[in-house]
């Protein structure tokens, strides 16, 4: 049988089950075994029918009759009823849109019944409970739900959505499970790797996973799975690592004295966090293969530092068999006020070497040094700039994702740099990284603290190379939690530093007010209705803005550029505020309803205020009263840094929330797999060893084509 048979042709579905349980990703036999239970249920002792009373939650085993379907009165709705005996009598079953039981149960089957027991003109029975069929009833000396129990004492509860309950989940699977298609799927993982990790084999994880004799076989199954998705997850990064690493590269020399001379023009000493970067950099740098890494920092950690810096190693390096001419970078941001700003440092850093400097965006494009005035940039054509990029005459090209378009060709492009990593894609990523036959040098950097768990996973193909200290002279945020009572004497703090000059940003988590009459549940602050109220009630006397994602490009810089000038002195926005837009006059950002952020964006959105020497003031309003979410985010005040924050997140606040998981492509039970580093080290050992055996798992078919078949997934 094959396993992606459509359901309908095992199941009845309804046309609105059907869009149902494609909102959960479901349209195959096979997609609903891996489908799998968020958690499990454990019942208490089995009651007999004499012993049921109206609102009990209860567990009952017995002998089914009277099975029929038919349509409920009021709506047509479609149903199956029946009833259950035992030795002490009878009680009524309804089930209403799943007919099918009547057919899949048999009459005068032995059943295993849990559910809430409902009462109706003085009569009982039970609505909609779970069944299941078992081989013999319990007898109360069998210890009922013990260790000894012939019935299961697990039941799953499955991830659900409207018109798909976790029951109807339930059904399904077991009686996808019925059709023998368990003895038709080929494991994946080899059986040498299960046995040195102690996995299940495939059919025997996937009856463990959907009905477990006990926690023992359900956690066993989730770890064969987490661990299956986590391998093949590395064996895919790896194999694009190793391919990687034959291409051929730009072997670049560093001239000590010149390096030394740049780094010495900066007015800070670098980090030796910083200097450790540089010197792996430079290293990878000598080799004649593409370097591929990734540096993580926090924000304001000096990752701009570092490219510069090993940017202008690059830029000052001839081309193989020249004298004359220079090696080529190009630096990636994700948009245009980034870009903008990346393209203005690099003007202050390399001016005094004469090293022309060229911006392209969406909305036009720019170069230094104006042959007018050798100190200014100046507009200049699209069709000029590619022309001088092509020809070697623009050595460093800073962009958005404009740069990666066909039409952008470079002569000696030896070195790539993406900002903000996790705004683009792999496919950006390469394509950048591809443009010509020689692979440049490739650094990727992100600001987004990830637990290093996920790092591993998702950037398997990259080094891992991690900022972990901020520079001298930067004075911690003083973070404060705000609760409703002070709000008052918070704002006139901010009304003093306001007074001598400082800015402020308040982040608020929506865009509009809700409606109330669809949206009462969301209390949430928006940013419109929250820009009138401080202008109209807090501060009349301070030029206030708003910004966020739906505005336009031009709308959202021309905003940014007011900010950073200072004649705007409050930003009012959502999430979207630029990562690594520099205002150095902001040292004060206000977060609304911060206990709807993960505790990494709170922290990333702090950092907008980290941008200078001046003591920043970080203010978070909440008008939670639950303990849990205040000792959350209390961990905002005490952990050393955004990485830790990440790990906080990743143990506690519960993965499947973590940062979005549909972000990374990733499952439940793999986000789960994260928090347990032995596992995703071992995952990444175990690929790497393969891959290094067997570069396209020509002797291993099994593999490959479970591979193919992922990547297939991946890319539609």
């Amino acid at each position: 049988m094959e396993t992606d048979i459509a359901l309908e042709q095992i199941l009845q579905i309804r046309p609105a089950q059907k869009q149902a349980l494609k909102k959960l990703a479901i349209e195959s036999a096979k997609d609903l075994l891996y489908h799998f239970p968020a958690r499990y249920e454990t019942t208490g002792k089995a009651k007999t029918v004499v012993e049921l009373s109206a609102g009990m939650q209860a567990v009952v085993f017995g002998r089914v009759s009277g099975l029929k379907t038919k349509k409920a009165f009021i709506k047509k709705i479609p149903m199956a009823e029946a009833s259950l005996t035992d030795e002490t009598g009878s009680i009524k079953i309804v089930w209403f849109h799943q007919p099918y039981l009547a057919k899949m149960l048999g009459e005068g089957s032995l059943v295993r019944l849990e559910g809430k027991v409902t009462e109706r003109k003085g009569t009982l029975y039970f609505s909609n409970p779970k069944v299941e069929r078992v081989d013999k009833i319990p007898r109360a000396t069998d210890n009922l739900f013990g260790k000894e129990a012939d019935a299961h004492t697990l039941y799953p509860v499955y991830p659900e959505t409207r018109g798909v309950t976790s029951n109807w989940i339930y059904y399904g699977v077991q009686k996808v499970i019925q059709t023998g298609i368990l003895d038709e799927l080929k494991d994946p993982l080899p059986e040498a790797l299960r046995k040195k990790y102690h996995l299940p084999g495939l059919k025997t994880a996937f009856i463990w996973i959907h009905a477990p004799k006990n926690e023992a076989d359900a956690l066993s199954a989730r770890k064969r799975f987490a661990f299956e998705e986590i391998f093949f997850i590395q064996l895919e990064k790896q194999q694009e690592r190793a391919r990687f690493a034959k291409e051929a590269g730009f072997s670049i020399a560093i001239n000590e004295n010149e390096f030394k001379d740049f780094v010495a023009r900066f007015p800070f000493k670098p980090t030796d966090g910083q200097t450790r970067a540089i010197e792996m950099i430079q290293k990878d740098f000598k080799k004649p293969h593409p370097m591929a890494r990734l540096l993580e920092g926090d924000v304001g950690s000096g990752k701009t530092f570092v490219a510069a810096v090993t940017a202008h190693t690059v830029v000052t390096s001839r081309p193989a068999g020249q004298d004359f001419g220079n090696l080529q970078v190009a630096y990636m941001a994700p948009t245009e006020v980034l870009a903008r700003q990346q393209f203005e440092s690099f003007i202050q850093y390399f001016a005094h070497i004469g090293i022309n400097v060229g911006l392209i965006t969406g909305s036009g494009c720019q170069k230094f040094p104006s042959k007018i005035n050798p100190r200014a940039t100046t507009d200049i054509s699209r069709t000029q700039l590619l022309k001088w990029v092509a020809n070697g005459e623009i050595p460093i090209l800073v962009g958005t994702h404009a740069l990666i378009q066909k039409s952008v060709r470079f002569k000696h492009l030896a070195y790539v740099v993406i900002d903000e990593q996790h705004r683009f894609g792999t496919g950006q990523r390469q394509t950048l990284a591809n443009k010509e036959a020689f692979k440049p040098h490739l650094l990727s950097m992100t600001a987004t603290p990830i637990p290093r768990t996920l790092a591993l996973t998702i950037y398997g193909d990259l080094d891992l190379t991690v900022l972990d200290e901020m520079p001298a002279g930067r004075k911690p945020v003083i973070t404060e939690i705000v609760s409703p009572e002070r709000r008052k004497v918070v704002y006139e703090e901010i009304r003093k530093e306001l007074a001598v000059g400082r800015q402020a940003y308040v982040i608020c988590p929506r865009i509009n007010e809700p409606d109330p009459s669809k949206e009462l549940a969301l209390l949430a602050k928006s940013v419109t209705e929250e820009a009138v109220r401080l202008k109209r009630e807090i501060f009349p006397e301070y030029e206030i803005a708003i910004m966020h994602s739906k505005m336009k490009n031009e709308e959202k810089e021309s905003v940014m550029n007011e900010f950073k000038s200072g004649k705007i002195k409050i930003l009012v926005s959502t999430s979207v505020v630029e990562v690594g837009v520099n205002v150095v006059n902001a040292t004060i950002i206000i977060i609304e309803g911060a206990e709807r952020f993960g505790l990494a964006q709170l922290h990333q959105l702090r950092g907008r205020v980290v941008r200078s020497t001046k003591q920043a003031f970080c203010y978070i309003f909440t008008e939670t009263k639950s303990k849990n979410s205040v000792a959350r985010l209390k961990a905002l005040q005490t952990a050393k840094n955004g990485f830790e924050l990440a790990e906080h997140d990743l143990q506690f606040r519960g993965s499947g929330e973590l940062y979005g998981r549909k972000q990374w492509g990733l499952s439940d039970v793999a986000m789960e797999a994260l928090k347990n580093i032995k596992m995703v080290e071992a995952a990444r050992t175990e690929a790497h060893e393969l891959i290094e055996k067997d570069p396209e798992l020509k002797k291993n078919s099994a593999l490959a084509e479970k591979l193919s078949e992922k990547k297939e997934i991946h890319f539609e």
